[in-house]
């Protein structure tokens, strides 16, 4: 017998749910999404490049991958929302924090930047979640789409892995988009000498 899942949940009741199961879920408008889990390349990027691991580490921040850290999302309509980023850079501090509590809340300081990884259910990646993201004053969200399967709209023509760098600017997002061999640039990380086609590989 399927099991329904409960409706309507708050961001505290969607952050004790369990069901017995390895199974992560999205909370959106206070219903439980069910997460696919990432493989091949997917899960490759979100390891993300050496060079990045290491950036990350000389800088005394710390990443999550996908399952580690739910972020709470500014209420929709009364009702609570939480993504789990395929990757969430955080301080050091708030890294430390997450041992006691595997979320942010809105109480807390956003996390400096978060990567989603494209697939199926682009217009998540490009609408859904860059509108959450923005909402909750993510300084930084990068979307790596390196099967090019956005819409034209979002990463040109003809179709090419695109990593889209959204950076805070007065409260929304702007975006630089880069290709190939062109070297990423980030607020978050000004000295970072990495290509889009090296955040791949």
């Amino acid at each position: 017998m399927i099991q329904a899942l409960p409706r309507n949940l708050s961001f505290a009741e969607y952050l004790a749910y369990e069901d017995g199961t390895d199974t992560s879920y999205e909370l959106i408008y206070g219903e439980l999404v069910a997460m696919a889990q990432p493989t091949g390349q997917h899960a490759d990027i979100a390891d993300l490049n050496d060079a990045l691991r290491e950036y990350i580490k000389q800088r005394s921040l710390a990443l999550s991958k996908q399952g580690a850290i739910a972020i709470q999302i500014p209420p929709v309509e009364g009702k609570d929302i939480a993504r789990i980023p395929d990757v969430c850079i955080v301080t050091a501090e708030q890294w430390q924090m997450k041992s006691r509590s595997a979320a942010i809340a809105l109480t807390e300081p956003p996390p400096l930047l978060v990567v989603e990884i494209v697939s199926t259910n682009w217009r998540d990646d490009y609408l859904k979640k860059l509108a959450d993201y923005e909402a909750l004053g993510i300084p930084e969200y990068w979307i790596v789409d390196y099967l090019a399967l956005g819409a034209s709209r979002y990463i040109g023509t003809p179709k090419l892995l695109t990593i889209s760098v959204y950076q805070l600017s007065e409260g929304e997002y702007q975006v630089l988009q880069f290709r190939g061999t062109e070297r990423i640039i980030s607020a978050t990380f000004p000295e970072l000498m990495l290509t889009a086609e090296q955040v791949v590989v």
